[in-house]
């Protein structure tokens, strides 16, 4: 590993004490991390605390962001990214860092996935890899812990909790960056609605999308923010009847990624608001169950098997052919995708990329389809009812299931006593 090369910062990932997340990150080539800061280029070294003790027992350098997350308690972790050049070691102590940190070697090296700047703490590291290593990576039994993941949310850092006064003051002066610095103080306020050109969450998520949501990489995808282009021809379920119902998305966004067995992933856009005019939490309970989930279930049954197969395969073709039409009038876009086919297939012919792409897509909306929603308001177990119910419908290849994204996107404004200048920012969780 070089170390030189200045884009690199070394850092440690903790997963506290949940050894599934340690191994799935190995397992899955992706990391997670609960704050922005680790970046592509990053050299990572990866440990969990089995029993008292924290381990490491793999190092890797930083990919490309990514939105996959495997792990059970994913929504903790805001920055995930793919990793490569995997190296293993039997694991080690990290409690050797003490011999460069001292006390406070955790909260110097390892709480946050900080970068390390201190020689002797990264020689350390290195030498005690070095040291240990090995071709195999060693794989814990998640009954080493004996802890619940389902009840005991962890964080990936090792936290250490300082009741005393005094004890306080001593960490602050020596570790000055473990407290949390406030560049600005904001207070959310509302959208006007879904569609407002100057205010509405739509307009602004898509003017903004790739800095708010930078997981998702712009020569990685496709965003067709075209909420008139594509319809779809689902079913509703009103008491014993199943009709027909026709239904459009807010747009469509296809993701590349080469790594996975489809590589072509179509999702299907859903902005919600609920804006200045529902406030009550009565209201917007009512709109989430009549209005927002019905919706959602009309997107994934149009590609389940519980449409027919002459309609699912009709919208199947009619949206491929738009996407293509959709590239073939933006020569920029035409040529990412086109790219695309060639990284799938470098020996692919001029006159077989068209066709290849068709193919592409449509084995994406057979196989590899998500419904992504955008709102306002969501809590955690309004999330965890909608990822059920819309990954109960099977896709069209029986074996995958429709998968579900939900993102909380917030307009706030900057508060200013001394300044009436409008500062505005865009959160999203």
């Amino acid at each position: 590993m070089n170390k030189k090369n200045i884009q690199m910062e070394v850092r440690i990932s903790h997963c506290s004490n949940l050894i599934k997340n340690y191994n799935l990150c190995i397992h899955e080539k992706v990391a997670g991390f609960t704050k922005r800061g680790p970046k592509p280029g990053d050299l990572i070294y990866l440990s969990v605390k089995i029993g008292k003790k924290s381990v490491c027992g793999a190092r890797f350098i930083l990919d490309e962001p990514t939105d996959y997350k495997p792990w059970p308690d994913a929504d903790n972790y805001v920055n995930a990214l793919t990793i490569k050049n995997v190296e293993y070691c039997s694991p080690f102590d990290l409690t050797v860092l003490s011999e460069a940190g001292g006390k406070y070697w955790a909260l110097k090296y390892v709480q946050g996935s900080k970068p390390i700047s201190d020689n002797i703490a990264l020689e350390i590291l290195d030498k005690e890899f070095r040291k240990n290593k090995t071709n195999k990576f060693f794989e814990f039994d998640v009954t080493e812990n004996e802890v619940d993941e389902e009840i005991q949310v962890q964080k990936e850092e090792e936290h250490e909790t300082i009741e005393d006064e005094k004890e306080l003051v001593k960490v602050i002066k020596e570790i000055p960056d473990v407290r949390v610095n406030i560049m600005g103080t904001f207070q959310t306020i509302h959208f006007s609605n879904e569609s407002d050109k100057i205010k509405g969450l739509e307009t602004l998520a898509n003017e903004n999308f790739y800095s708010l949501f930078p997981q998702f990489l712009e020569n990685k995808t496709l965003l067709i923010p075209e909420n008139r282009l594509f319809k779809t021809k689902g079913f509703k379920v009103d008491g014993n009847n199943v009709t027909g119902i026709r239904t459009i998305p807010d747009g469509l966004l296809i993701v590349f990624n080469p790594k996975q067995k489809n590589p072509f992933q179509i999702n299907l856009l859903e902005y919600e608001c609920y804006g200045e005019k529902k406030t009550k939490q009565t209201d917007k309970s009512n709109y989430l169950n009549s209005n927002i989930i019905p919706q959602l279930m009309r997107f994934a049954s149009s590609f389940s098997i519980i449409t027919d197969d002459k309609t699912r395969e009709h919208t199947i073709k009619l949206w491929v052919d738009k996407i293509i039409d959709y590239l073939n009038a933006d020569e920029n876009q035409s040529l990412k995708v086109i790219s695309w086919i060639k990284e799938i297939d470098p020996e692919i012919r001029e006159r077989s990329i068209e066709r290849e792409i068709e193919k592409q897509l449509t084995d994406a909306f057979k196989t590899n389809l998500r419904v992504m929603l955008v709102i306002d308001e969501l809590s955690t177990e309004q999330k965890s009812t909608i990822k059920n119910v819309v990954s109960s419908f099977k896709l069209a290849n029986g074996e995958d299931n429709v998968q579900f994204a939900g993102y909380v996107v917030r307009l706030v404004q900057k508060i200013n006593i001394i300044n009436n200048e409008s500062e505005f920012a865009l959160t999203v969780q």
